[in-house]
């Protein structure tokens, strides 16, 4: 009997380049690897309008979460309605994801939101802002809020300050 691994993972729909898209995820996060690597056969490829041998699926982990990657082709795009969340504990990983995923054509948004080249929405999260957002003080609640807004890739000694009410050091 085959053994189950998460009950719940997520999909992507790539347009050709999920291969290239896992790899690339893999490169970013620690503790990941590929998985199965499925092509298309006689069958497959006649349904999906998809070339015979091509890559169907592939099957990846970043940091423990399982994830597919489908070839399905021009017909479905990414959208920010649904996005990967990164919690980061210090500023170094929030930078080094922020600078992985945006590289070789990534987009960055609005208040650690970025887009990578393959046009995935992401957000890269501190641990910390929630706890300060959901503070019982609103006026801290709405420091926090009111710097961040002003953010691309967030910064956790800014917010911290504007949670403090300090000033630039």
């Amino acid at each position: 009997m085959a053994k189950m691994g998460q009950r719940i993972g997520v999909c992507l729909w790539f347009d050709g380049k999920a291969e290239e898209a896992t790899r690339f995820y893999v490169s970013v996060f620690k503790n990941s690897k590929l998985g199965t690597i499925t092509r298309y056969d006689e069958e497959g490829a006649r349904a999906s309008g998809q070339p015979k041998g091509s890559v169907m699926t592939v099957s990846f982990e970043l940091d423990g979460q399982e994830f597919l990657g489908l070839n399905g082709g021009p017909l479905f795009k990414f959208t920010e309605a649904m996005s990967l969340v990164v919690k980061c504990e210090t500023q170094e990983e929030v930078d080094h994801f922020w600078q992985g995923l945006t590289a070789d054509g990534g987009q960055e948004v609005q208040c650690g939101w970025l887009k990578d080249r393959f046009g995935v929405p992401w957000q890269i999260v501190p641990t910390v802002l929630p706890e300060m957002l959901q503070d019982r003080d609103p006026e801290k609640s709405r420091r926090v809020m009111a710097a961040m807004l002003t953010m691309k890739k967030l910064d956790i000694a800014v917010l911290k300050r504007a949670y403090e009410a300090r000033t630039a050091a």
